[in-house]
């Protein structure tokens, strides 16, 4: 969050420099500034304005609704004011680029997290997920989801593919190009916290409008009509504590969640649909 928190500071300076004032903070807003906050002298101060500006920022009426989503309910992560400080410095010497580099550095921050969470998601290897996006090749015409998305990581590498191979003839992706990466990339996640992350992810991989919904797949049935020509996933390899309660429409009986998954992406593939699905002990692939 600090470092869309910054990056959301260097665009209004960008374009401060371009019409005289700022857009995102500005007004009752403008003392929550990443630069405002970085010139206080106090870091006891610093880490003081750092947790206040972090609840204010899904309620700062100027700044896009993707940041004002991605921040909601956030907080400050850390009460101890000389390792704040320290972080707050590092991300301070970074800056906001167009290029997609920093949706690589973020994924690299989301690996050294570690590797799975509280609900048994593991989140697979770089280079084993771009194998598999390889392998699958989608297209930027294609619908593609995740329907346990975690950070994202699977959309991102679907979206490095198709921004490489529509500019594989040396020049940019056309503007269209990533206004239909939002339009056609869908994940889901029953974690609010990782439909964050995921969110953040796609951004900071030039996605405009990244469609990450908090939804709990294998329970819930309104879209279960819906078709992908992509899907590609890592689902939980445990079953959420308390059980799955799967409804009625699934081939399958079975309470366990990786069996569950395989069978909502078998029937959610368009007829002529390919996936990808990494489970315990194997790779699946579906056609």
């Amino acid at each position: 969050l600090a470092l869309l928190y910054k990056f959301a500071d260097d665009i209004d300076r960008e374009g401060m420099a371009l019409s005289g004032k700022r857009l995102f903070f500005s007004g009752d807003e403008a003392p929550y500034a990443w630069t405002a906050l970085m010139a206080l002298e106090n870091p006891k101060r610093r880490a003081a304005l750092y947790g206040e500006a972090l609840e204010r920022m899904a309620g700062n009426p100027h700044l896009p609704a993707l940041f004002r989503d991605i921040f909601r309910g956030a907080s400050l992560p850390c009460r101890d004011p000389d390792v704040l400080e320290a972080f707050l410095r590092e991300i301070d010497g970074l800056a906001y680029s167009e290029d997609g580099a920093w949706g690589q550095v973020y994924e690299s921050l989301l690996s050294s997290m570690g590797r799975a969470g509280d609900a048994g998601q593991f989140r697979v290897p770089g280079p084993v997920a771009d194998l598999l996006v390889d392998i699958l090749d989608p297209k930027k015409e294609e619908r593609i989801l995740d329907p346990a998305c975690g950070t994202g990581g699977f959309l991102a590498g679907a979206c490095r593919h198709i921004l490489e191979e529509t500019s594989s003839g040396g020049g940019l992706p056309a503007p269209g190009d990533r206004k239909r990466l939002s339009e056609n990339l869908t994940g889901y996640d029953r974690s609010p916290a990782m439909a964050r992350l995921a969110r953040m992810n796609l951004f900071l991989h030039q996605v405009p409008g990244p469609n990450i919904q908090e939804y709990d797949a294998l329970a819930g049935e309104e879209k279960w009509g819906e078709a992908y020509d992509v899907i590609l996933s890592a689902p939980p390899f445990m079953t959420p504590k308390g059980g799955i309660a799967p409804h009625g429409r699934y081939r399958i009986s079975s309470g366990r969640s990786e069996l569950l998954f395989v069978d909502y992406i078998a029937e959610h593939l368009s007829p002529r649909g390919r996936a990808g699905v990494i489970v315990p002990r194997s790779f699946g692939f579906l056609s």
